[in-house]
């Protein structure tokens, strides 16, 4: 176990300096002056000398081969340098943020396999009945709708026609401590990340279930006379939660990068309007950290799905190794 935890944690370090190396590169070749990000308008009245002092204090005036090396080694003493847009160390900006995309993306991803787990058992109950047809084409409907229209849709419609509802930010300005009004700024983002991705899941989960349903022990115990409720709550559902758990580990990259998109539509305060600010105004301290962030969460999901898996199916950790499942002859 000592050893492959190594393994892993290599394959980590390894994946997050690729990562950082084609971010960097990525972000420094765009078109764009980053200068405008920390000085605004003055760049444009700034002297050849002015500028070149300028670049040279935030590390902009060597090549960027250079400019990524001293990034590397102040980011291996936890400096990770300042925000040009908000004058801050990047890992206050972030700190600030951090907690709404965790509430947002947390609680949607709690309703997601909630939702996806009541309907794909639903489903797989009235199989090929009313109830199940029903709430497939619905949900095949809704999933296909794009997160940013169906989030302009609920604006116009709660906020702007109704004005029920908030149609930006987390809390009104004077009231940060209110949990109500906090309730009432997530309902429409809410709503928008639960629904581009509850019936995704929820189909996956129906045909897990439908799968153990078809299996030779779940007819023997027909055959025997148990009662369909038993078969189904104490066997099928019992045997599908490890695959149950594998889907939920691989999906929060997936459910991440909708609740940035999100983000951005109802200018809420998180990573993901971060994210794009920090592109959009080429600061390019806060783009490298917030999206090896990301990236390190993305990646370390996907091992954890991967471990899993291999708990489940031994096989797939033979298959890795390079060679049979132990116990199965050529």
């Amino acid at each position: 176990m000592v050893k492959t935890a190594g393994r892993k944690f290599l394959e980590l370090l390894l994946s997050i300096f690729f990562l950082s190396v084609i971010i960097f590169y990525i972000a420094r070749l765009t078109p764009g002056d980053p200068l405008i990000s920390y000085y605004g308008e003055r760049v444009e009245k700034m002297s050849p000398e002015e500028r070149e002092r300028a670049e040279e204090r935030l590390g902009l005036n060597s090549s960027v081969s250079n400019q990524y090396l001293r990034w590397l080694a102040d980011a291996f003493h936890g400096e990770f340098g300042i925000s040009y847009k908000y004058k801050m160390d990047v890992t206050e900006v972030i700190g600030e943020r951090i907690g709404n995309t965790f509430i947002l993306g947390g609680i949607g991803f709690l309703f997601i396999f909630g939702g996806s787990l009541l309907l794909g058992i639903l489903c797989a109950w009235y199989e090929d009945r009313l109830p199940d047809h029903m709430i497939c084409k619905m949900g095949t409907a809704v999933s296909c709708i794009p997160e940013f229209w169906l989030s302009l849709i609920l604006i116009l419609i709660f906020a702007v026609n109704l004005r029920w509802l908030p149609s930006s930010g987390a809390y009104t300005i004077g009231i940060k401590r209110s949990a109500a009004d906090r309730i009432l700024h997530l309902i429409l983002p809410m709503t928008v990340v639960v629904a581009g991705h509850l019936w995704y899941y929820a189909y996956m989960i129906r045909n897990l279930i439908l799968e153990e349903v078809r299996t030779d022990y779940v007819l023997l115990a027909k055959a025997k006379g148990l009662k369909k409720r038993r078969i189904m709550f104490r066997h099928c559902l019992r045997n599908t939660f490890p695959s149950y758990l594998s889907i939920m580990a691989v999906s929060v990259p997936h459910i991440l990068g909708g609740t940035y998109i999100v983000e951005t539509v109802f200018s809420y305060p998180g990573l993901g309007t971060l994210i794009y600010e920090s592109a959009r105004y080429k600061d390019y301290n806060l783009l490298m950290f917030l999206s090896l962030m990301s990236g390190a969460l993305v990646i370390l999901c996907n091992m954890a799905a991967q471990v899993l898996n291999e708990r489940i199916d031994p096989r797939i950790k033979s298959e890795n190794m390079g060679k049979a499942p132990e116990g199965i002859g050529l």
